[in-house]
């Protein structure tokens, strides 16, 4: 079985921020083990006199450095490159390991839900990368979502169950099951990783910084030259020349 875990980035109901975030990554229910371990690992090189499972490797906290156990690495820098890190471990990963997002261009859609228009997104591409993996096998693989608990809880499993029962606007779901899983970050290294990825996404949109996502931007699902996991929903620019947009054109 595949497992989406997915975190947002950016506050959509914010007027600060110009974008909102919802993004992660996509692994084979055998590689939990192994990102978790290294997780683990890096927590305990870190902050060896803490236990590896109270360290949360959370991206805008380790950025600012306010909350502990952060705020014992003073040096900016330094915790730039624990973020660095992390998403190493997402690069050393299998290839099978994907990585998915949306990013919202909030004054594009001003009268939408973005939490809906981004969920229905991801929900729809993870189901195409479904379709292409399991192609040409009698015994297919199907996929979970899993999310960190939020206060979107409740409308998204209520629109998971519409997308199974009725489709999304483009098309029938086929190998999606169930509703999604919530999950507390703190319990689930892999929420933790997908928080990352949603920050570095995050990042690149709101704030012009590509440092993070450079590193991993291969790792998003695509096919024939098209870069599918990762989308640029915005009205604003018809010539915009990020990766998910020029991949389009």
């Amino acid at each position: 079985m595949y497992l989406l875990y997915l975190d947002d980035s950016g506050s959509a109901p914010n007027a600060n921020e110009e974008y909102f975030v919802l993004g992660g990554v996509s692994v084979f229910e055998s590689q939990v083990h192994w990102i978790t371990t290294e997780l683990d690992k890096l927590a305990q090189e870190l902050f060896p006199a803490l236990p590896p499972s109270t360290v949360e490797f959370h991206a805008s906290d380790i950025f600012s450095g306010r909350e502990a156990p952060w705020d014992q690495i003073r040096s900016k820098l330094q915790r730039i490159g624990v973020i660095h890190r992390v998403l190493d471990v997402f690069c050393r990963s299998y290839e099978s390991a994907k990585a998915f997002a949306v990013a919202i261009h909030k004054p594009s859609y001003r009268n939408h839900d973005l939490v809906k228009l981004a969920f229905e997104d991801l929900c729809s591409r993870f189901d195409l990368h479904l379709i292409r993996a399991n192609t040409g096998r009698s015994s297919p693989d199907r996929g979970l979502l899993i999310v960190d608990k939020s206060s979107y809880e409740s409308s998204l499993q209520k629109l998971a169950v519409e997308f199974r029962s009725t489709g999304t606007r483009w098309r029938r779901l086929q190998y999606i099951v169930d509703v999604p899983l919530f999950v507390d970050s703190n319990a689930s290294r892999l929420v933790q990783l997908a928080d990352h990825v949603a920050y570095s996404v995050f990042r690149r949109y709101n704030a012009g910084d590509t440092s993070y996502l450079d590193k991993f931007m291969q790792r998003f699902d695509a096919s024939e030259g098209e870069i599918h996991g990762l989308v640029h929903k915005q009205t604003f620019n018809q010539n915009c020349m990020c990766p998910a947009c020029m991949s389009r054109r």
